[in-house]
């Protein structure tokens, strides 16, 4: 990849292509008391309960939070020990940042409900294990993609 940030997007994508087919599987409560798949959540944030909608949404995200994690981070990244660790830790910020805060307050529902609602507290659970493996790609990707690449010490 010719830049840090190239390879961070990239690998943001195929991380999120990873993390986007757990949502997909999973199922989330909803008010009427049915389910829907937890991607399709992720579009009605930006209004359309659609799961093609929920999958642009996330794929423009995970693209996203991949370009700042090589903005941020790619610069104590210097293998993939150091890679997997940051990635994880990245993830579960971005658990407690977009799953627990975010997406349940442009939700309509107030921060941390996946926690604080019985119903919920698996999705919760799976929206964890989800951002976790987003992290753990995200680093050992963007480690593979950017071998090439000199990154600059801290």
């Amino acid at each position: 990849m010719q830049s840090r940030i190239a390879a961070s997007i990239v690998a943001g994508v195929i991380a999120g292509l990873a993390f986007g087919v757990m949502m997909h599987m999973m199922t989330a409560p909803t008010p009427d008391g049915g389910r829907m798949p937890v991607i399709a959540m992720v579009g009605q944030i930006i209004g359309s309960p659609s799961v093609t909608i929920g999958w642009l949404y996330h794929l423009f995200n995970s693209a996203v939070i991949g370009a700042i994690f090589g903005w941020l981070l790619a610069p104590r990244v210097h293998g993939y020990g150091a890679a997997f660790g940051w990635g994880t830790a990245y993830g579960f910020a971005w658990w407690i940042v977009g799953g627990l805060v975010l997406m349940p307050v442009l939700l309509g529902m107030p921060a941390f409900a996946p926690l604080m609602m019985p119903e919920m507290r698996m999705v919760a659970v799976g929206s964890l294990v989800g951002h976790l493996v987003y992290g753990l790609l995200l680093g050992g990707g963007f480690v593979a993609l950017a071998r090439g690449v000199r990154v600059a010490a801290a």
